[in-house]
């Protein structure tokens, strides 16, 4: 029997038995063609990150480029981000999260979404998945932003841990051999984004 899980902007996820469906949807207000070819790109390239990847996530079974489709295996635990404030362990989970994206960007593979929401937990073991948005490079910055995004997830859905939580993620991330430099960037990428804030409240503040 197939349900509808969860409707997002870019696709639709559908349980079907063990497996789940990823159909990505039409976007109207795209130019058709662009839209097809978007969504092609997409599926195609989430699907090849998703067989490369040497870290636990969804096996793949079949992609459907016609219908934007991609059969993988359905994940059974629970998303990090229901679980994750009433966690024992913690500290434990986030070096392990740190110590698979260290993997990934050994791969140069970059997630592009790295959320608690893109990440399950099940039998002790945490799986990532959506790669929608994840793409193949070697750049220090890429993985610099990719880990700015998971501090930025922590902070707007688990504030309370959110500090504790991401040093012990840098712990798990420490053993991949490009981590000083990762952090160095990591640290310019940060600042860049209070500066922005800044000039943001500046520039909103009344003046009489």
């Amino acid at each position: 029997m197939k349900n509808v899980i969860r409707q997002g902007a870019e696709a639709i996820l559908i349980k079907d038995g063990k497996f789940l469906l990823k159909e990505r949807i039409t976007k109207s207000y795209r130019i058709k063609e662009i839209d097809y070819d978007l969504r092609k790109l997409r599926t195609r390239n989430e699907a090849k990150l998703l067989n490369k990847v040497k870290i636990n996530a969804p096996r793949v079974y079949e992609v459907d480029e016609t219908n934007m489709t991609i059969k993988m295996e359905f994940v059974d635990g629970q998303l990090v981000k229901d679980v994750f404030d009433g966690l024992k362990n913690k500290d434990w989970l986030c070096k392990e999260i740190g110590r698979n994206i260290a993997s990934l960007h050994e791969q140069n593979i970059i997630h592009g979404d790295l959320t608690t929401s893109n990440l399950i937990l099940k039998d002790d073991k945490v799986y990532f998945i959506d790669f929608g948005l994840g793409f193949v490079s070697e750049k220090v910055e890429d993985k610099a932003v990719d880990l700015h995004l998971l501090r930025q997830a922590f902070e707007s859905k688990h504030y309370k841990y959110a500090e504790e939580a991401f040093e012990n993620v840098l712990k798990g991330y420490s053993f991949y051999k490009n981590y000083k430099d990762i952090i160095k960037r990591l640290e310019k990428v940060e600042s860049r984004g209070r500066y922005k804030k800044k000039n943001v409240k500046a520039t909103n503040t009344t003046r009489i």
